[in-house]
C-alpha cells in the first residue's frame, strides 16, 4: 500500500476564528463564516477523505474494506476495526465550554446504562474514553486542571458578593466538589445578578472576559477554580480523563481518543447535567498543566502520555537532513504546519507534499515511511 493524500473536514462552530485555518492552508482570509476544527481521521462524526488510485474514498469505508492491512493486526486486536485517535487543528476566537470526559469503564458502563434505558438523558455518544492533547501553533490560552483551591477562594472572595461566602468556605477547606456543585446548581433567579456583580467588581480580567460571553452562567466562576495557562508555540498540555477543562483563544493541533463524549459545566447555551459531571470529575489539583516534551531522534520531539490509543511526535524539517524516518508504524496521519514537506514510503513509492493545513495518510500495510523537505509537521500514531 502507499502513501495517500488527505483531505479533512472543518467544522464550523460559533467560537472559531474567521482568519487561523484560512491562513494556515493559504486561502483568502477572512473566511464567510467561522472554522473552528479540522479534523483528520475516521470518526464517523466527519471522517476524512483519502484521495486512492481508484479515486476518493473516506477513511472510515478504507478502513471498513480491510481493517488488519489499514490498521494492523495489534490496533485491530487492541481497538478493534476503528482508528483509535483522531488529530485535529483547533482554531478558537472566543471562549470554548468547560467540560470533561469520563475515563475508558466509566464511558462503558455509563453508555450501556444509557442504552439500555431510554429514559435516561443522551449524555454519551458511545463507549469509549476521549483524553487529549494539545499543542500550540500560535500563543494560547487554555483552562485546565484545578489549581490549588486557597488561590480560587481568594479570586472569588474578592468579587465581594456575600451570595458566594459557602463557595469561598468550601475551597478555604478544600472541598472542590461543594464549591463546583454550589456554582453549578446556583439558582436561576440569582444567575444573571451573579455575574453582573462579577463584571462590576473589575477584580478578575478572565472572569469579566468570560461574564461577556456568557451573562448569568456560573461556570465563569467554575473557571477560577482552573489553572489558566498561556502556552507559547510547542507547548503542550494533557487532558486525561476527569480534567475539567475550556480552551479560550489561539491555534493548535489536538490529539485524541476517537470519541465524542463530553460532559460540559458551563460557559455554553448547552445542557449541563450537574450530576453526571460530578460523577466523571477529579477532584484533585494540577499543580502544572504543562506536559514537558522528550527528544526522540534528531529533529523529532514527542510527549509521553499514559493512554494507549495515540502517540504525536513533531518533526522539524531544515532541508539539510536525509529524510527523516518516522518512528511509528500502524495507521498514520501526518499534517504539515509550515514550510514545503514531502512523505513517503521509505522504499519506494510517490511522496506527497504537504504544504501548511494539508495531510497525508499512511496505513500500517505502507510499511515504515519518511518525511523531508523544510518546515514542520505534526505525525499521529498509535504507540508500538
Amino acid at each position: 500500500m502507499s502513501v495517500y493524500p488527505l483531505t479533512g473536514a472543518i467544522r464550523a462552530y460559533p467560537w472559531g476564528s474567521r482568519t487561523a485555518l484560512a491562513a494556515l492552508q493559504g486561502r483568502p482570509t477572512p473566511s464567510e463564516g467561522p472554522e473552528a476544527e479540522l479534523w483528520l481521521g475516521a470518526h464517523p462524526g466527519d471522517p476524512s477523505t483519502v484521495t486512492a488510485p481508484d479515486g476518493p474514498v473516506s477513511l472510515a469505508a478504507l478502513i471498513a474494506e480491510d481493517p488488519k492491512g489499514q490498521l494492523g493486526e495489534p490496533v485491530v486486536a487492541a481497538f478493534g476495526a476503528r482508528l483509535p485517535y483522531l488529530l485535529k487543528v483547533l482554531a478558537a476566537d472566543a471562549p470554548l465550554s468547560l467540560q470533561a470526559h469520563p475515563d475508558p469503564a466509566y464511558a462503558r458502563e455509563a453508555y450501556a446504562r444509557q442504552e439500555a434505558d431510554p429514559s435516561l438523558p443522551r449524555n454519551y455518544t458511545d463507549a469509549h474514553h476521549k483524553p487529549e492533547m494539545l499543542v500550540a501553533l500560535t500563543p494560547f490560552e487554555a483552562l485546565c486542571g484545578f489549581r490549588d483551591p486557597r488561590a480560587s477562594a481568594d479570586a472569588i472572595e474578592a468579587f465581594a458578593v456575600p451570595a458566594l461566602a459557602p463557595v469561598v468556605s468550601a475551597l478555604r477547606g478544600g472541598d472542590l466538589r461543594t464549591a463546583v456543585r454550589t456554582l453549578l446548581t446556583w439558582p436561576d433567579d440569582g444567575r444573571a445578578g451573579l455575574t453582573d456583580g462579577i463584571r462590576a467588581s473589575g477584580s478578575s480580567a478572565l472572569a469579566t472576559h468570560l461574564a461577556t460571553h456568557y451573562p448569568g452562567d456560573p461556570g465563569v466562576l467554575v473557571a477560577l477554580l482552573l489553572n489558566h495557562v498561556r502556552l507559547e508555540p510547542g507547548q503542550a498540555i494533557w487532558m486525561p480523563a476527569g480534567n475539567m477543562h475550556a480552551y479560550l483563544r489561539g491555534a493548535a493541533v489536538e490529539l485524541m481518543a476517537a470519541s465524542d463524549n463530553v460532559l460540559r459545566g458551563g460557559l455554553t447555551p448547552k445542557r449541563v447535567d450537574v450530576a453526571e459531571l460530578l460523577n466523571v470529575l477529579r477532584f484533585e489539583v494540577l499543580d502544572d498543566p504543562i506536559l514537558p516534551s522528550t527528544a526522540a531522534a534528531p529533529g523529532v520531539v514527542t510527549w509521553s502520555v499514559p493512554v494507549p490509543d495515540f502517540v504525536l511526535y513533531r518533526i522539524d524539517l531544515d532541508g539539510s537532513r536525509p529524510p527523516i524516518e518516522v518512528p511509528a508504524a500502524g495507521p498514520r496521519i501526518v499534517l504539515g504546519v509550515a514550510g514545503d514537506a514531502f512523505v513517503g514510503q521509505s522504499q519506494d513509492g510517490t511522496p506527497v507534499e504537504l504544504r501548511p493545513g494539508s495531510a497525508a495518510y499512511a496505513p500500517a500495510d505502507a510499511g515504515p515511511i519518511t518525511v523531508a523537505g523544510t518546515g514542520q509537521v505534526f505525525v499521529a500514531a498509535v504507540p508500538a
